[in-house]
This record gives structure tokens, C-alpha cells and sequence, in this order.
């Protein structure tokens, strides 16, 4: 497929819309949020980091949703296939969760009765830290996490829905190294940045009413190096550019067109804990996806409906760079989602 690389600007025009649908490997485009043209409750602003290693992974989300926004965070455990989610709401910030106009800098605070998270800009790297007082078993749970060594590359994309005034526009750095704990009551877990890598989903805009999308990502060492991988569709209008990219040593490889493989049960319905198959459109990209745990949540209230399902597993395969080079994955730790969201 023929993709669109973006250049620097503004990312909106004067009617709200994208000045320049496409991909970029750095977030080049200025987001102002006084230049997007809709009411306060329908923008959309969130920062989502994920520090994964082979043993268990740990998410954190703020966000801000107009109407309602949430701190999230949940604790994975892979060797045993169980998690713990915890999402307390806050209603109507309709902006002032204060939320920087970019990732590259700015810092993000939000506290509320028993829970509080921030992300921080420092010299050490991304600073992220959570405190929520009743976690597992109404344990509490606290996190000091510091995400260094990020990767030149990252994958920034601007896309448009067929409504005037509504974009999407997204920045996914994947392969920064992990340091610091994450505690569950006295249970504390220290990070070893050897072996443990974080990323990040930074996203701002105006969506449709009724949406679903696909996103798989990856990250790790393999044959010593640090590789990684973002893949989506279904989510806007991405005549322009895909998200799809590999990272090797921090430098990203493009990919076109991808497919999640997802198995089907008899009735039809997904069968998302069996193997999934990757592939593209042009033989770049041949991964089987072996299911450990579907962090699933499902809610569905009057107008407002989210149907989530983040599969965490494994990948084995091949994937190759731009230049033609195989990298072979076997049993590479990742994820891989399928949301419906009316909101």
C-alpha cells in the first residue's frame, strides 16, 4: 500500500481537521487542543504505559474522556495466568486532568480519595508512579517505575474518521528499559532493566460514537538485540498510512496492511484464547500467537458501552526488515486486543 509520511505543522486546520492524514517515526505534528472544533466531552486525551518482561507485566493509564476519566492500573501474572485490574473513575474533568500537549515533555497528576497516579518528565527518563489503597484483596498497591534508554524511532500516526472534525492522533514508543518496584501490599518486586522494557500509547482526539479497533504490540531482546513491533487497523479511516511498524535497535521498519488471524469458534464468535496467525500483505510478517491470559472487561450502561479483550502471549515466526533480514521470534512475549467501544 502507498503510505503518507507527514511532516511538521500543526496537526489541525481551522474546521478541526487533519492537515496532513499519515505516518511518522517522530510526533511531528503540533496538538493544540484550543484548535480541535468539538464540545469538551467529546475529546479524548490519555497516556497508557505497559512494562512487560516474560514473568508478568504491570499497566498504567490516565486519562481524560471529557465526560468521565479514569486512573488505571493492573498487575500481570503470566506463570500463572491471572491479573488484577483496579480503574477508579473521576467524572467530568472535560480537560483539567491538565494533560501536555506532548509526549516529549510536560508532566500529568491526577489524585483522587485512595488513589492517586503521575508521569513524569526527569533526567533519568519517564518517571511513573501509582498508589492505589485498596488493590488486590483490598491490599494496596504502589509502583516507582523509571522507563530510560528510549528508542530514536517511534510510531506517530494522524488519522481521520469520515465525520468532519473528528482525528485521531497517536504516538506509540515501544523498547525503553524498565527500573524501580511495583509493590502489592509488603509484596514487592524490583525491576531488572536487563530483562524488563515499558511503552507507551499517547493519544488525543475526537472519535465517532461506535468504534472497534485491533492492537497488537511486542517487545523485548531477540538475538541479543532489543526488538519490538506495533500493529493495528480498524480504527479511523487509515487510507493514508497504517500503524504497522517493527523496531530494531530503535529504528523503525514499516509495514502495510496487517491481519490478526483471530479463530473462530462454530457459532462464529471469536476464540481468543486460541492460536491467532499474523500475517501482512506483502510475506513480511508471518507470526502464530499462542494465548496465556485475556485481560477481559466488559461494560455496558445505557449509552455507554466497552467491550474489552487484551490477550497477552506469546509470538513465534519470522518478521522481516526493510532490507530483507529474518528475525526469527520464538515464544516473544506480547499482546494483542480486540475492543468495541460505543462512548
Amino acid at each position: 500500500m502507498e503510505q503518507h509520511r507527514f511532516g511538521e505543522g500543526p496537526l489541525l486546520d481551522a474546521q478541526g481537521n487533519l492537515c496532513e492524514p499519515g505516518f511518522a517515526t517522530a510526533p511531528l505534528k503540533t496538538y493544540d487542543r484550543t484548535a480541535v472544533i468539538a464540545p469538551k466531552f467529546r475529546i479524548k486525551e490519555w497516556d497508557y504505559y505497559l512494562i512487560t518482561n516474560d514473568r508478568f507485566g504491570i499497566a498504567l493509564t490516565i486519562d481524560d474522556n471529557g465526560y468521565m476519566g479514569l486512573l488505571s492500573a493492573s498487575v500481570l501474572d503470566f506463570l500463572n495466568a491471572s491479573e488484577t485490574t483496579v480503574s477508579p473513575m473521576f467524572w467530568f474533568p472535560m480537560g483539567k486532568t491538565g494533560f501536555p500537549a506532548s509526549s516529549a515533555s510536560g508532566d500529568v497528576r491526577k489524585t483522587m480519595k485512595n488513589a492517586s497516579g503521575s508521569f513524569e518528565h526527569t533526567e533519568e527518563g519517564r518517571r511513573l508512579r501509582f498508589s492505589i489503597g485498596k488493590f488486590r484483596d483490598g491490599k494496596p498497591f504502589v509502583c516507582d517505575i523509571t522507563l530510560f534508554d528510549e528508542p530514536r524511532d517511534s510510531m506517530t500516526i494522524a488519522t481521520p474518521f469520515e465525520k468532519k472534525g473528528h482525528f485521531y492522533y497517536n504516538q506509540k514508543i515501544v523498547g525503553m528499559r524498565a527500573k524501580g518496584f511495583f509493590a502489592v501490599d509488603d509484596e514487592r518486586t524490583e525491576l531488572d532493566p536487563s530483562e524488563t522494557f515499558g511503552l507507551l500509547d499517547w493519544g488525543r482526539g475526537v472519535w465517532t460514537y461506535k468504534n472497534t479497533w485491533y492492537w497488537s504490540a511486542a517487545q523485548g531482546e531477540a538475538d541479543g538485540h532489543v526488538f519490538g513491533f506495533n500493529l493495528g487497523y480498524g480504527f479511523g479511516d487509515t487510507r493514508a498510512a497504517s500503524e504497522n511498524m517493527l523496531f530494531y535497535d530503535g529504528i523503525a521498519h514499516k509495514l502495510g496492511r496487517v491481519d490478526f488471524g483471530i479463530p473462530k469458534k462454530a457459532d462464529g464468535s471469536d476464540d481468543l484464547l486460541a492460536p491467532w496467525h499474523f500475517t501482512d500483505d506483502v510475506g513480511r510478517l508471518d507470526l502464530v500467537f499462542t494465548p496465556v491470559l485475556d485481560r477481559a472487561s466488559k461494560t455496558d450502561v445505557l449509552v455507554i458501552c466497552s467491550d474489552q479483550h487484551q490477550v497477552f502471549g506469546r509470538f513465534s515466526g519470522t518478521v522481516k526488515l526493510d532490507d530483507g533480514r529474518a528475525i526469527e521470534l520464538k515464544d516473544f512475549l506480547g499482546f494483542a486486543e480486540k475492543v468495541f467501544n460505543k462512548w
